[in-house]
């Protein structure tokens, strides 16, 4: 016997069709579990790596359902890609120009401000190349490193140079400003110019010294939604989110000024 029917319908295939329904609906479930329902894609310089990290990672525990995705590199290259038109959500940038750039590449971009920050002398641990101001960069004798001139770190150093009257004279310009600190860090270099934050973020690895005159060249960060974001509300809301009281908090605990 083949077991009883149903208007032509045997009582084993209604079982088995049954069993394939519940296994379709277990494995829509379980592919659902394993994919975030939202992804977003923060691009961010360099110097915000440590801090951007720690706010992300509380981010994501407080919204389970979205995946944040961040990439971290050179203001001045992470906007040339936004410009040419790479995926992404928001965008964090280290100085104001370089946000700017964006708008006159036709992007129609909101930006505020997130934090500041301001340079620092870095040495190696226990300064063995005996630097002890500024004005040692210009010293040929010296090995020095800076951020190249395209890059936020890089105006910054040559502005406050300039407004200092010392004309440096580094061997190396690094494309940000890890690669700078990577320098110093490596003790290939006696002394390099980079962002307070990264001698904090360094936790020892370097040592920073008094450097006077700094607060003449403030960086101004900023943070913006992008226009071709593919989820404008979560976009919003992790920049909102950067800009609360708990992310600033954040931001300052790492060295920045804050908004």
């Amino acid at each position: 016997m083949n077991g009883a029917t149903i208007k032509g319908t045997t009582l084993t295939q209604v079982a088995l069709k049954q069993v394939a329904l519940a296994l379709s609906l277990l494995l829509i479930i379980a592919v659902g579990a394993c994919q975030p329902a939202r992804v977003l894609t923060v691009l961010a310089a360099a110097s915000l790596t440590e801090s951007f990290d720690e706010i992300i990672e509380t981010y994501r525990a407080e919204h389970p359902g979205v995946e944040v995705r961040v990439s971290y590199g050179s203001s001045a290259t992470l906007a040339a890609q936004v410009a040419s038109g790479a995926p992404a959500d928001v965008f964090a940038s280290a100085n104001e120009s370089t946000m700017a750039s964006l708008a006159k590449a036709g992007l129609d971009v909101t930006p505020e401000v997130l934090t500041t920050n301001t340079l620092q002398i870095a040495v190696p641990p226990g300064n063995p190349g005996n630097v002890t101001e500024l004005a040692d960069f210009a010293d040929e004798d010296r090995t020095i490193a800076l951020c190249a001139v395209e890059v936020p770190c890089g105006k910054a150093a040559a502005t406050l140079s300039e407004r200092l009257g010392i004309t440096p004279k580094p061997d190396t310009y690094e494309v940000d400003v890890k690669a700078t600190l990577r320098k110093v860090e490596l003790g290939e270099v006696d002394a390099a110019l980079v962002y307070r934050t990264d001698v904090t973020s360094a936790r020892g690895r370097v040592e920073g010294l008094p450097t006077p005159g700094a607060e003449q060249a403030v960086n101004t960060y900023l943070i913006a939604k992008l226009p071709d974001t593919a989820d404008a509300g979560e976009a919003e809301r992790f920049v909102a989110y950067v800009l609360s009281p708990e992310g600033q908090a954040v931001l300052r605990s790492y060295g920045f000024g804050g908004s």
